[in-house]
């Protein structure tokens, strides 16, 4: 099926008689005929729901459906992106270990990766992924565990180049996990270049809404975990009575570990209700995306031109400095986020922010309504001006996330507030 097609039906077939609709199962456990059969469940001998802390039908249709979006074995949904990202880095690191990441990344990623990991003792080199080969080579350590980038950063809107990165990971033994977050698998699938982990946070394009916080991480299955780096995959789990992922569950080794053993522990579920409305923002996607698409490529090449702005990131620009890779990883669009610098820095930009009517001033991206955020001051502002400079983010840079508005009307407000700033 093309992805339009999978978006409304991958992950629930509905059999005679059953709900056309997706089905929300709002219960914490399930019920068994034996006690045999559950222990079976607990040694994962059979397949089946237990708890919905680990499994719940609902939100097992949803993560089967992403999966197929994105080309994966599976998928497991979180309470979070932040909890994707957490997920997806301890299923394969522990303290000692060390990462390598894009400078360029989210915010609320970097801090996570920078500071909170590094007080449980995984270390992270943060990498400028324009350096060559050679600058990046030298960081792979003998503890290096992955390496991790976005497919659009946020709010720098570089176009990672993933088929390069997956090559560095892989002649080092290790993968390469994506954020696909602003891409979503209708603009960019990753596994396609050589990525081994994808993970998004649903929260944004995905549920399209906001209306519901999520993350996902998918699998691809492609990833060849060896012993001696990655003895949590192949050793046995003393935790369920000997198993070894990569033995047990073959390719879906990762995101079995991921779900049993660090969702059972850590707990970051989501619900049946947000998987459900999940569900719905998927439905759409790809209409929405199109739109997003359209829109933004409009604001950016009218951005360009006015006098009062500095300069304009938007991949699918021409002249844009990400614009072949754009055409390489993206080629039907770069998603609804721009970002864009106004002249005189932060008091300006600010101006401009506070006189907009139509577009909304909030701590989100990503949504069929359009907002802007000054993250120096909100996302990134933990961030020292060395970092900030790293991450592309300027005093005066502005993130706006173009919705789904008639584009005549978007355009009339940014150009009134620019008359402001």
């Amino acid at each position: 099926m093309k992805i339009e097609t999978q978006c409304l039906h991958e992950g629930y077939e509905p059999g005679n008689g059953e709900p056309r609709a997706l089905p929300i199962y709002q219960s914490t456990t399930f019920t068994y005929d034996s006690t045999e059969h559950i222990g079976k469940l607990f040694d994962l001998a059979a397949e089946g729901h237990m708890y919905s802390r680990i499994s719940n039908p609902t939100v097992d249709c949803v993560e089967r459906k992403i999966a197929a979006l994105e080309g994966g074995v599976g998928a497991l949904l979180t309470s979070s992106g932040q909890a994707a990202t957490l997920i997806a880095v301890l299923n394969i690191c522990s303290a000692g270990d060390h990462i390598i990441a894009s400078s360029s990344i989210y915010g609320g990623t970097f801090n996570l990766l920078d500071v909170t990991l590094r007080r449980y003792g995984i270390e992270c080199s943060f990498i400028d992924p324009e350096n060559g080969d050679a600058a990046i080579e030298a960081l792979f350590r003998a503890n290096t565990k992955l390496v991790f980038g976005e497919t659009i950063a946020n709010p720098a809107i570089t176009v990672f180049d993933i088929e390069r990165f997956a090559k560095l990971a892989h002649r080092n033994g290790v993968p390469l996990v994506v954020d696909n977050t602003f891409a979503t698998p209708v603009l960019c699938r990753p596994f396609e270049f050589g990525a081994d982990i994808v993970i998004h946070s649903t929260t944004k394009y995905m549920d399209g809404h906001a209306v519901q916080i999520g993350g996902v991480i998918v699998d691809s299955g492609n990833f060849c975990w060896t012993a001696e780096r990655f003895p949590g995959l192949t050793e046995p789990d003393s935790s369920y009575h000997g198993v070894a992922y990569t033995r047990d569950f073959g390719r879906a080794a990762y995101i079995t570990k991921a779900r049993v053993q660090l969702m059972r522990d850590l707990g970051a579920s989501p619900t049946a209700m947000g998987a459900f409305l999940l569900n719905l923002g998927l439905e759409t996607l790809p209409l929405r995306m199109e739109r997003h698409c359209a829109n933004a490529e409009r604001i950016a090449a009218y951005l360009s031109t006015h006098q009062k702005v500095e300069f304009v990131k938007y991949p699918k620009l021409p002249g844009n400095a990400y614009y072949e890779r754009a055409m390489k990883y993206l080629p039907l669009g770069a998603s609804g986020v721009i970002a864009f610098s106004i002249r005189g820095g932060r008091e300006r930009a600010v101006r401009f922010m506070d006189a907009l009517t139509l577009a909304s001033n909030v701590v989100h991206v990503a949504d069929i309504r359009t907002c802007v955020l000054h993250p120096a001051s909100a996302t990134h502002r933990q961030m020292t001006d060395a970092q900030l400079e790293a991450a592309g983010i300027t005093p005066g840079l502005i993130r706006l996330s173009v919705g789904l508005e008639h584009i005549d009307d978007i355009l009339a407000d940014i150009a009134q507030a620019l008359e402001q700033a």
